[in-house]
């Protein structure tokens, strides 16, 4: 009871809101999944946003837009060097691995969730891998690099061609990438 009067206040503050719960059906009444609005993102917001961008700015106008780049690249080669040990431990599974990911991106406290999606004998079978909190939302939303930086090296983690689906620094309500796993049916000439 206590916790719904807290999520109440904050949606009645327009910080957070409601949306129908993805996944199986259960008894009871329905299953909610909260997020932040973006007044609830920008309330996150500290001084250190407005920096990081006044700095961007000025390295982007004083070594031009390619040292910006190679920013946002070595700070995803930051990322990516200290989950890879924890990557490779799951083995070679892109599902295992996006679980992984999972938990190394919530160490951090990106938020980030993982859920299959697609069929199993379809085309289109993977995992969408979700992160709620983003360091450099405000940052990236100016300096796209960051966001393209960060799919490469998720591509690179996990053995395979990532799609960045949305993302927050676009107003999304979270960064959305899919994980592509390979299907197991079998080949329409073996059936017959």
């Amino acid at each position: 009871t206590a916790l719904r009067r807290h999520v109440d206040a904050l949606q009645n503050e327009g910080l957070l809101e409601a949306r129908e719960a993805n996944g199986p059906k259960r008894r009871g009444r329905p299953a909610r999944e909260w997020v932040l609005t973006d007044r609830g993102h920008r309330a996150l917001v500290s001084d250190y946003d407005h920096l990081a961008g006044e700095a961007l700015r000025f390295l982007g106008a004083t070594a031009g837009p390619d040292a910006v780049t190679a920013f946002a690249e070595h700070r995803a080669a930051d990322l990516e060097n200290r989950y890879a040990e924890r990557i490779a431990t799951a083995g070679d599974d892109s599902a295992s691995r996006a679980t992984a990911l999972v938990e190394a991106l919530n160490a951090d406290g990106f938020a980030a969730s993982a859920r299959p999606v697609g069929a199993a004998d379809g085309p289109l079978t993977g995992v969408q891998l979700c992160q709620g909190h983003c360091p450099v939302q405000h940052v990236a939303a100016e300096f796209p690099q960051f966001c393209e930086a960060e799919t490469e090296a998720f591509s690179r983690l996990l053995g395979v061609h990532v799609q960045r689906l949305a993302t927050l620094a676009h107003g999304d309500h979270v960064c959305t990438t899919f994980v592509p796993t390979p299907t197991t049916s079998t080949p329409t000439s073996e059936r017959a």
